[in-house]
């Protein structure tokens, strides 16, 4: 930079103090845990209702007695994953909706519609986005 002009220069340092705050801030909008961003259910509940409806005998799903099948695709670290069913966004509200009604969700899934209340829906929900 020493044969540039002192005006380059100056403009030179300015970027590179717009970038730094720039990328500064991106610390800002990363997005919290899936945990963090549970809002309703009780983990408690949720992981006895997924024994309850039989979760156990097609998926392996971390901490729940008996839930060492692999029918259905693995739910380890279920809260770091972006989608769920391939196209819903991994939400609470999405996954309340994913298991109360997959077949609305994916017509011809092999995931039945187990008839999942609300409530035991929350509950499973709060349980697996905590799947970190």
């Amino acid at each position: 930079m020493g044969d540039r002009p002192a005006p380059a220069r100056r403009r030179a340092g300015w970027g590179v103090a717009l970038l730094a705050l720039v990328l500064a801030g991106c610390g800002a909008s990363i997005p919290e845990s899936r945990s963090q961003q549970v809002n309703d259910g009780d983990p408690q509940f949720g992981e006895q209702a997924l024994i309850d409806y039989g979760c156990v005998s097609c998926h392996h799903i971390p901490g729940v007695p008996g839930a060492d099948a692999y029918v259905g695709p693995p739910l380890d670290r279920f809260g770091l994953r972006s989608y769920i069913a391939g196209s819903l966004t991994n939400t609470q509200p999405h996954l309340v909706r994913w298991i109360m009604s997959p077949q609305a969700v994916e017509p011809g899934t092999a995931m039945p519609d187990l008839q999942v209340s609300r409530q035991d829906a929350l509950n499973m929900s709060a349980y697996l986005l905590g799947l970190e």
